[in-house]
This record gives structure tokens, C-alpha cells and sequence, in this order.
């Protein structure tokens, strides 16, 4: 094990002080054990020795008036703010008020020296609340409403926040650190009126927005199913006008296309209500010649492939692929729904649709949307 180095002083290194001469050869854990012993240094204490210097070191901290008491707490509480150990110096304070000295002033400014301290150590509610406390000793005091006003600025809360300052503004009007408290307030009032504008604005041009739609969809005589479960894809669907502000222009929804005989589908994102079921195959089947080859798909082409789709009360329709979706979402009956506010179709190969159609439940196709 290496042996403890010693402290050499260097060439611009200081030497040690006379009174610490003794430690000159000591190791440094030496060196700490001995002003461990010594009570301005302890830092902590052997149970089976007594003492008396430490106790009477505490004891001094406590002789003198309680004014007195409380008035060297607060200032070696002042010495640690300064020296920016805003908890230490809580703590000095804490001590001068619990020695509850008959004097307004000295509580006063422990209170609002407390509230500086939790303001830099960011505890806002506690800032207040000692602000609090020292305007119950002196209701004019202007460093409380200051401190206030910070303290409520850092939380966001800007009336409250302008409120004390206008109070301390009342009684000072020219104080600078208030001014300078309440132009940043009201710049930042400003900012929120300014946004909550933006937001109302945006919130009415959607609301108009949506009366188009509405509007739109009324005319065209769609309805509009909303399942308890919607696929994923299409939490975020959009069915909208292709221009926003003219409900005479195209109608666009997302498209689920379903192939029930291999349990596969295909998800478009924008289909015009213009388009047919033929325009949909021309570009789901746009494939590589593999995907043709794999099981189940050998009928899977534009001229081999039916259309059918799903209407209100479960049943299924056979749409002609040359149709538009949108003379076909219009009929009164039987009427076929836009479901999550996306087009579903099905495509079944002519070979196996008498099987498939066998098979479809009105009934089941139904609970599926609840």
C-alpha cells in the first residue's frame, strides 16, 4: 500500500501558518483527526467523551438577549447568503425566529430573508408564504411584494404575480425593481393574450372548416358509422373536401381494402369519392409477379376480382367496378356507410364469392361495430 502523502508546499505555493505549524508532517487523514478534535472543526462527536468545549460553544450561540440571539443568527444567515449557501442560510434564519425576540424589525427581515432564500432554491410557495408572514409585521413592505411578485411570475401565475406588484407599486411608485417586475409580467400577459388569439382563431377556422364538411356530407347524403374499435390505421384518418371552403369540390377519405379469402388488406390513404373500384385494383395489384405466385392469389387480376361492400344493416352489396364510390355512398337504399370515416371494400376472386357470401353474418357484421 502506498504510504500518505504529506503537503510540500510548491514554489508558488503558500506555506502553512504559524499556528498550523504542528500539522506540517502530519499525513492529511492526520491531520483531520486532529481538528476533528477541536470544536470550531468537529464533525462528529465521540459518545464517550464529554464535551464541554462544543457544549459551550452552542451555549454561547444562545447567551444575550433574545434580540440579540436572533440578530446573530440572521446575520450569520446574511454571511451564507452571500456566500450563496441559500440552505445553510434558511436554516440560521429558522434559528432567529424560534427564538421568537419580541422585536417587529428582526422578525420582519428574517421572514423576507427566508423568502429570498426559498426563491433562489426555487421553492415559490414557500418564498410566498414567508412574504406573507412579514407584510402581518409591516403591511408596506416593499422587498415582500417584490419578492411575491417574482415568486408568482416563476409559476406562471401572472395575475396574482401583477397584483402584488401593483400593491407595492401603490405605495412606491417609483421603485425601479418593481417597474422592471411588472414590465415583464405584462410582456408576458401580452404573449398569452396574443396566443390565446391564435388559438381561438385556429379554433374558429376549423369550426368553419368542419361546417363545410358537415355540409358537404349532408348534400351528398352520406352516413357516417363510428365502431367501438377502429383499426389503427385509422385513428388519424381525414375524410375532407379537397378545397377546405368549397363544399362543391371533391370529397377525400382514407380506404381500407379488405381480401377476405386470404385474410390480407391494403390501406390507401386518399381516395377521391370520384374514383371506382376499378381505379383501386389498378393500384393495389401494382405488384411484382411473386405476389401473384403465392398461395391463394391466382385470381387476384382486375377482371377475375368482385366488389362488394358493406352496408347499414350488415348486409353486403355488390358494387360494379366502373361505378364512382360516390353515386354509390349517395343511394337511399340500402345505404353504404363511410365506417371511422374511411371507404370499406372487399375483394373476393369470382371463384370463391358464393362461399364467402354464404358465410357473411348480418348480425355478427353488426356487434363487430359496437
Amino acid at each position: 500500500m502506498e504510504n500518505p502523502k504529506k503537503y510540500v508546499p510548491g514554489p508558488n505555493d503558500p506555506l502553512l501558518p504559524p499556528q498550523l505549524s504542528e500539522f506540517r508532517n502530519k499525513t492529511t487523514d492526520e491531520v483531520l483527526e486532529e481538528l476533528n478534535k477541536m470544536p470550531f472543526f468537529m464533525n462528529k462527536l465521540d459518545p464517550d467523551e464529554n464535551n464541554v468545549e462544543l457544549e459551550a460553544l452552542k451555549a454561547m450561540a444562545y447567551e444575550g438577549e433574545p434580540d440579540e440571539i436572533a440578530t446573530n443568527f440572521k446575520n450569520q444567515g446574511n454571511d451564507l447568503f452571500k456566500a450563496k449557501r441559500y440552505k445553510d442560510a434558511r436554516a440560521m434564519y429558522l434559528k432567529g425566529l424560534e427564538i421568537k425576540c419580541d422585536v417587529p424589525s428582526i422578525n420582519e427581515s428574517l421572514y423576507l430573508n427566508l423568502a429570498a432564500c426559498e426563491l433562489e432554491i426555487k421553492n415559490y410557495r414557500s418564498c410566498v408564504n414567508y412574504c406573507r408572514e412579514a407584510l402581518k409585521l409591516d403591511a408596506k413592505n416593499i422587498k415582500a411584494f417584490f419578492r411575491i411578485g417574482r415568486a408568482y411570475l416563476e409559476i406562471g401565475k401572472l395575475k396574482e404575480s401583477l397584483e402584488a406588484v401593483e400593491v407595492g407599486l401603490a405605495i412606491d411608485p417609483e421603485n425601479v425593481a418593481l417597474n422592471s417586475i411588472r414590465k415583464r409580467i405584462n410582456e408576458k400577459l401580452q404573449r398569452q393574450r396574443e396566443a390565446e388569439e391564435r388559438t381561438l382563431a385556429q379554433k374558429q377556422k376549423e369550426k368553419e372548416l368542419q361546417e363545410f364538411l358537415d355540409l358537404a356530407i349532408k348534400i351528398r347524403n352520406i352516413s357516417l358509422i363510428d365502431t367501438k374499435q377502429p383499426a389503427e390505421l385509422l385513428q388519424d384518418a381525414k375524410l375532407q373536401l379537397e378545397n377546405p371552403v368549397d363544399f362543391e369540390s371533391q370529397l377525400v377519405f382514407p380506404a381500407m381494402v379488405l381480401y377476405p379469402t386470404t385474410d390480407e388488406f391494403d390501406f390507401i390513404a386518399s381516395v377521391s369519392e370520384l374514383s371506382t373500384p376499378n381505379d383501386l385494383l389498378d393500384l393495389v395489384l401494382d405488384r411484382p409477379a411473386e405476389w401473384f405466385a403465392q398461395p391463394g392469389h391466382k385470381d387476384f387480376s382486375s377482371n377475375k376480382l368482385q366488389a362488394y361492400m358493406e352496408t347499414l344493416s350488415g348486409g353486403l352489396i355488390k358494387v360494379g367496378k366502373k361505378v364512382t364510390f360516390h353515386d354509390v355512398l349517395k343511394m337511399e337504399k340500402p345505404v353504404v356507410p363511410l365506417f371511422d370515416k374511411a371507404l370499406r371494400i372487399y375483394f373476393v376472386p369470382k371463384s370463391e364469392a358464393q362461399d364467402w357470401l354464404s358465410k357473411w353474418d348480418k348480425n355478427a357484421a353488426v356487434m363487430k361495430r359496437l
